[in-house]
C-alpha cells in the first residue's frame, strides 16, 4: 500500500483546454490522470446528434486531441488515466483509445470501458416521479431523447484491479472518478463511508480542473491570480487516511489559496452537510483547511455518511427550439436606433405569427442579463447589439426569428450592422429533469481492451 498518491486533473468539462493537462503529465509526476467532461446535458446532446449524424462516435469529440497530448508523457511515467469522454459510447472510445495507443507502439497496453449508465429503454420502469416537479416521469415518454443514472466508483475501481492502465466511462459522477484511485491504492473498502466521504470530498475540489487553481474564481482588483492566461490544473497529493494537499505544477499560473479552495468547497453543493453521490454522503462542515505552503493547502477532516439505496438518474427530453440572431449599431444614437429596431421586430413577428412560447430582445452591455431589473445606462452607449431569441415548439417557427433579422439589413432602421448568416441560427432545446433509481437495478459493464 502507497502512503501518498498524486492524482492530477486532466480536464473539468468538455470544452477545456488540453494545454494543462498535458501539462499535468508531463511535469506533475502523477500516478493518475482524471478526465471530466460531461455537464448535466451532455449526454442528451450526444444523442440527438447521433440522431442526426450517423457518424458521430459517441464519444467526446476531443478525445484525440487530450490522447495524444498527454498518453506519451503517462505512458513514459506510468500515470494511469480515468475518463468519462465515453460519454454514449465508451467501447468506442477505449478502442479509439487503444488506437493511440499502437500509434505510440505502445504494445499490451490494457484498457477498459465501463457501461451501463444509460438507461433510455427502461427508465420509465424503474422511475416514478420527477424531482423537480412532483409529476410521473411517465409524462416525459413523448419528449424522451436520453436517460442516464450516475454510477459511482466502484467499476473503475474493479477495472483498475484487474490491471487496467485507462479506464473510460460513461456517466459517472464527477469525484468518484477522482477517487476511484484512493479505494484501490489504498484498499478503502466501497461502504467504508469514513474514508469515502474524505475521497469524495477531495473529488469534488478536483473536478472542476482550474477553478481550484485560480480560474473562475478571479476578479480582476479584487481577487487576482498570478498569469491567468497559463492557470495549471490541480494535483491532489492524498494520503491513506484521506487528507490530502491541493496544489499544481511550480512555475505554472493562477494559484491554490485558502479563498480557491474554499469556493470550490460550496461550488455546486446545496447542503455542505449532505452531499449526495452514488458512493456516500460527504459532510463539508467538518473540513479543516490550512495553507501550509505557497499553493499548498491541506485539507483534512472531511466526513462521511452511509450511501443512499437510490442513484440519481438525469432524464433528457426534448422541449422545442430556440431561433437566435444578432445586428449591431455603433456611434451617437445606437441605443435609440436599437429601440426602434426593437419596436419593429416585435411588429413583424405579430405580423407573420410567430408561434412562440417565449421572445425576448435584448441589447447586450445594457439589459441582456438581468434585463428589466438592469440600471438605466449613466451614459449613452457608444455601442448597442441587439440579441434576438424566441423559444418556439417547432423549428419551423424558430426559423422565422432569423428571417426577419435578416430583413433589417435594407428594411429597418438606418445604420444596421448585420451578420452573413453562415451559421445555424436554429438549435435543438434539451431540458434535463431528474429522478431516483434503486441502486439494486443499476449493472454495470466492463469490457477490456488491449493495445
Amino acid at each position: 500500500m502507497k502512503k501518498t498518491i498524486r492524482i492530477g486533473a486532466g480536464s473539468a468539462w468538455w470544452g477545456d483546454r488540453v494545454e494543462p493537462a498535458v501539462l499535468n503529465a508531463e511535469r506533475g509526476d502523477l500516478d493518475y490522470l482524471c478526465f471530466e467532461t460531461m455537464a448535466e446535458a451532455t449526454i442528451s446532446a450526444a444523442q440527438v446528434r447521433a440522431r442526426r449524424d450517423p457518424t458521430f462516435p459517441g464519444y467526446d469529440t476531443y478525445l484525440d486531441d487530450r490522447m495524444r497530448g498527454v498518453l506519451p508523457a503517462c505512458l513514459k511515467r506510468g500515470t494511469r488515466i480515468i475518463s468519462n469522454q465515453g460519454w454514449i459510447n465508451p467501447d468506442a472510445a477505449a478502442e479509439r483509445i487503444v488506437h493511440w495507443l499502437r500509434e505510440l507502439g505502445a504494445k499490451g497496453v490494457k484498457v477498459a470501458s465501463v457501461n451501463g449508465s444509460l438507461i433510455t429503454d427502461r427508465v420509465l420502469e424503474l422511475t416514478d416521479t420527477i424531482l423537480e416537479n412532483g409529476q410521473p416521469t411517465s409524462t416525459l415518454a413523448p419528449s424522451l431523447v436520453s436517460a442516464e443514472v450516475y454510477q459511482g466508483a466502484e467499476p473503475i475501481v474493479e477495472a483498475l484491479k484487474a490491471g487496467a492502465q485507462i479506464v473510460v466511462t460513461g456517466r459517472v459522477a464527477d469525484p468518484s472518478i477522482f477517487m476511484a484511485p484512493m479505494m484501490v491504492e489504498f484498499g478503502w473498502d466501497a461502504l467504508d463511508h469514513t474514508h469515502l466521504g474524505r475521497g469524495n470530498g477531495i473529488g469534488h475540489l478536483m473536478e472542476c480542473g482550474a477553478q481550484v487553481t485560480g480560474g473562475y474564481f478571479s476578479d480582476p482588483g479584487f481577487k487576482d491570480v498570478p498569469e491567468p492566461w497559463n492557470l495549471a490544473f490541480p494535483i491532489a497529493e492524498v494520503e491513506a487516511d484521506g487528507s490530502a494537499v491541493i496544489t499544481k505544477v511550480a512555475g505554472s499560473g493562477g494559484a491554490v489559496t485558502l479563498q480557491t479552495v474554499k469556493e470550490q468547497l460550496l461550488y455546486e453543493v446545496h447542503d455542505p452537510a449532505n452531499y449526495i453521490t452514488p458512493d456516500v454522503v460527504v459532510d463539508f462542515t467538518t473540513a479543516k483547511l490550512e495553507q501550509v505552503g505557497p499553493d499548498r493547502v491541506r485539507v483534512t477532516n472531511l466526513s462521511g455518511k452511509p450511501r443512499t439505496p437510490t442513484l440519481k438518474v438525469s432524464i433528457g427530453c426534448q422541449e422545442g427550439f430556440i431561433g437566435e440572431d444578432m445586428f449591431f449599431y455603433a456611434g451617437e444614437g445606437a441605443l435609440r436606433r436599437a429601440q426602434l429596431a426593437k419596436r419593429i421586430l416585435e411588429e413583424r413577428f405579430r405580423i407573420v405569427k410567430l408561434d412562440a412560447e417565449e421572445i425576448r430582445i435584448d441589447f447586450l452591455g445594457i439589459n441582456a442579463i438581468h434585463g428589466a431589473m438592469s440600471p438605466a445606462p449613466k451614459a449613452e452607449p457608444y455601442e448597442v447589439a441587439v440579441r434576438v431569441a424566441a423559444r418556439c415548439r417547432t423549428r419551423e417557427e424558430a426559423n422565422k426569428v432569423g428571417r426577419e433579422v435578416d430583413g433589417m439589413a435594407v428594411s429597418g432602421v438606418g445604420h444596421t450592422g448585420k451578420r452573413v448568416p453562415h451559421q445555424d441560427r436554429t438549435r435543438e432545446i434539451i431540458g434535463v429533469w431528474s429522478s431516483l433509481v434503486p441502486r439494486d437495478r443499476i449493472v454495470p459493464s466492463i469490457r477490456y481492451f488491449e493495445s
